[in-house]
């Protein structure tokens, strides 16, 4: 490897590296404001200056690529006045407001201010003043702190793929604006907020709430999608305050998406916090015992084929394990956390998940989307698409028209024919796919839901393992799952084929209701139990109503679309007479089998552990066991692969109680005003 000498010890460092990135290999810390190791370097800001031999004045460390022999100095008299002269133009513009700074406390420029800054300025002339500007309901403008790091326009075009972000004039009349002074069109615009080295963009529903030193912070996992972006939860007593993301490179990297950021004031409104039962056709007040009691009465005079469950979309997988285990003790089997109807094969854990992994769609040379919109079912699956179709130029196909990816794609069929000719070999794409080294199919559920949904996932599978793109290295079939409780429920095997016959013929006298408000029920007669956190669409129907936590506000595990384990942490209290759905669980089995199901929520955790699937370790992959039974059989119909719309802001309970999330809805369906004092 080659060798740099960094304040005179020789480290070893990695071709392509930049002088900065060898001095953190270091252990030396660099001070900057432009760079960004996940964004093309702009070398704007210029205070990571370091001292190099031979050199006639100090160089952006940065933008200056490490070479073999290089003798570089970090802590002479020469950098620290060349900083010093930096950070003196930097603020020479700088309102100095922290004290009313949502920025204060997190700040970069304040830190590195109190290390290279003076305590008085030598510039006499007039502060530039910069309108502020409009962009949208979630970033808070305030362009007078502005340092032209461009970070934000870097991130808007390379990674969240839009355009609308830039910059106009020159040198100390440059401008960072939307030209038109509109809402940025994307799912990750937020993330320049956490770019935002100074207090120049800011988040709007956060402004003025708390100050970061005041909030408890807890560590995290999302539950908006299935893709399980690590998050950190800050709260101030029991509210929610806002939530951030973690990096993690195997999944989110460090970005997350709106929603995710944004939808935790939805916490606060219409909340479920005491248990209701419906007399006279109203619901009212109840105790717990009064609402166990009618519901053990309704249980015991009903025949257990008569009774059903649904499990909705943010579950964690102890809660799915506890209300199946509850289930079999009432002999209940008709239970499904299918919103819709869809193709599902368990015989093999790869049949549902993302096999090649997010971080492996960078591996990728070809990809091809069947019937799905990974931007607004798995937001960061598709960030991590773009991520490679820049990076790696890769190819990308779709079957069905899934509108604005934010990359180049081709759409090359629209049909379940165009599936059978590839898999037949009679495409000419087929001979292209199978040219690829690694290529990656996606199948959406909009896909799976079709009548020829098997014959898309059987044939496909078939075609893949015939042409060893499934192996131990390398799995090229992927699912798109797009809720955060899928993945757990067909590890757990909580799903029935015949669910939604039934439902739809309505065969059953009661419905059991986890947390589910995406289920389309036409109500008769049946008798409904729900069970969750938010009076939505589920508890308008519930003729009882119990309330339980969200999920920042208990432990569990959810399964991300990969297979991967990971731990939901509380960190905030439920309102009122709230209980956790396993213990509720416990309540009404002790008073209809005189039995405790757990005896604790460890106890529970462990059982729930030993039934996952390939289960390796917290935060892991699980084991790779490839079966390669080809033998299922299915029919083809030629239908069109039409991809569902996804009402993407207020796809869940939390999400459509948000009022950000309301908002931005309206901007993305132009109906929302431009907010004139900004």
């Amino acid at each position: 490897m080659p060798k740099i000498i960094i304040n005179k010890n020789e480290i070893d460092f990695q071709e392509g590296m930049t002088v900065l990135q060898a001095c953190e290999l270091a252990g030396v810390e660099i001070p900057r404001f432009c760079y960004h190791e996940k964004l093309s370097i702009a070398g704007n800001c210029r205070m990571c200056l370091v001292e190099m031999e031979k050199s006639p004045k100090p160089i952006a460390s940065c933008a200056m690529p490490a070479t073999e022999g290089m003798n570089i100095k970090t802590n002479t008299k020469l950098v620290e006045k060349a900083r010093k002269g930096v950070m003196e133009f930097l603020l020479a513009n700088h309102p100095l407001d922290c004290p009313v700074c949502d920025q204060g406390g997190e700040c970069d420029l304040q830190d590195q201010s109190l290390y290279y800054g003076f305590d008085k300025s030598r510039f006499v002339e007039n502060k530039r003043p910069v309108k502020d500007k409009y962009m949208g309901p979630l970033i808070k403008t305030q362009m007078t702190r502005c340092i032209h790091c461009t970070r934000c326009i870097r991130f808007a075009t390379e990674v969240a793929g839009v355009t609308e972000l830039g910059a106009i004039g020159r040198g100390e009349n440059m401008e960072i604006t939307t030209y038109l002074e509109k809402s940025m069109n994307s799912e990750l615009s937020a993330n320049v907020i956490d770019l935002c080295p100074v207090g120049a963009l800011t988040s709007k529903p956060y402004a003025f709430e708390a100050r970061p030193w005041e909030l408890k912070k807890t560590e995290s996992i999302d539950v908006m999608d299935a893709v399980g972006s690590n998050v950190r939860i800050d709260t101030y007593g029991w509210e929610v305050k806002r939530i951030l993301p973690r990096i993690n490179n195997d999944i989110n990297e460090e970005w997350i998406s709106n929603k995710t950021r944004y939808a935790c004031d939805g916490l606060l409104k219409q909340r479920l916090d005491t248990p209701f039962i419906k007399r006279d056709g109203k619901l009212v007040k109840t105790d717990w015992d009064t609402a166990i009691e009618k519901i053990c009465s309704k249980i015991k005079s009903t025949n257990f084929q008569n009774i059903s469950a649904h499990v909705g979309d943010m579950v964690s997988a102890e809660n799915i394990f506890a209300f199946k285990k509850f289930l079999s003790k009432i002999k209940c089997t008709n239970y499904d956390f299918r919103s819709k109807d869809f193709y599902i094969n368990t015989e093999d854990k790869i049949n549902y998940l993302f096999n090649s992994s997010i971080k492996g769609i960078e591996e990728s040379d070809l990809i091809l989307l069947v019937g799905c919109n990974p931007r607004h079912e798995a937001t960061m699956v598709n960030a991590r698409i773009r991520k490679t179709f820049l990076k790696n130029k890769t190819k990308i196909y779709s079957v069905g028209n899934p509108g604005d990816l934010t990359y180049s794609y081709k759409i090359i069929g629209e049909d379940t024919q165009f599936i059978k000719d590839i898999v037949d070999g009679k495409s000419e794409f087929s001979k292209e796919f199978l040219t690829s080294k690694k290529p990656l199919v996606i199948i959406g559920l909009s896909a799976l839901e079709l009548k020829s949904g098997k014959f898309i996932f059987e044939e496909i599978k078939k075609y893949l393992l015939k042409n060893n793109f499934i192996n131990k290295d390398w799995n090229s079939l992927n699912i798109l799952l797009q809720d955060a409780s899928s993945a757990a429920c067909l590890d757990l095997d909580f799903f029935n084929s015949s669910f939604f016959e039934n439902i739809n013929s309505n065969k059953f006298e009661i419905i059991y209701l986890l947390e589910s408000d995406s289920l389309e029920i036409k109500k008769k007669n049946e008798f409904i139990i729900y069970q969750g956190s938010h009076g939505d669409k589920g508890a308008e129907i519930a003729d009882v109503i119990l309330p339980s936590p969200s999920y920042t506000e208990q432990n569990g595990l959810y399964i991300n679309l990969e297979g991967r384990v990971q731990e939901c942490r509380k960190a905030s209290y439920p309102p009122g007479n709230s209980l956790e759905s396993w213990k509720i669980f416990n309540l009404i089995s002790k008073r209809i089998n005189n039995e405790v199901l757990f005896n604790n929520y460890q106890d529970l955790k462990n059982s729930t552990l030993k039934t996952i699937k390939n289960f390796t370790k917290i935060d892991q992959l699980p084991k790779n066991i490839v079966n390669h039974s080809t033998k299922i059989d299915s029919e083809f119909i030629n239908e069109k692969i039409k991809i569902n719309k996804i009402d993407y802001y207020f796809s869940n309970a939390i999400a459509r109680a948000s009022k950000t999330m309301s908002d931005c809805r309206q901007i993305e369906n132009n109906s929302l005003k431009k907010d004139i004092n900004i």
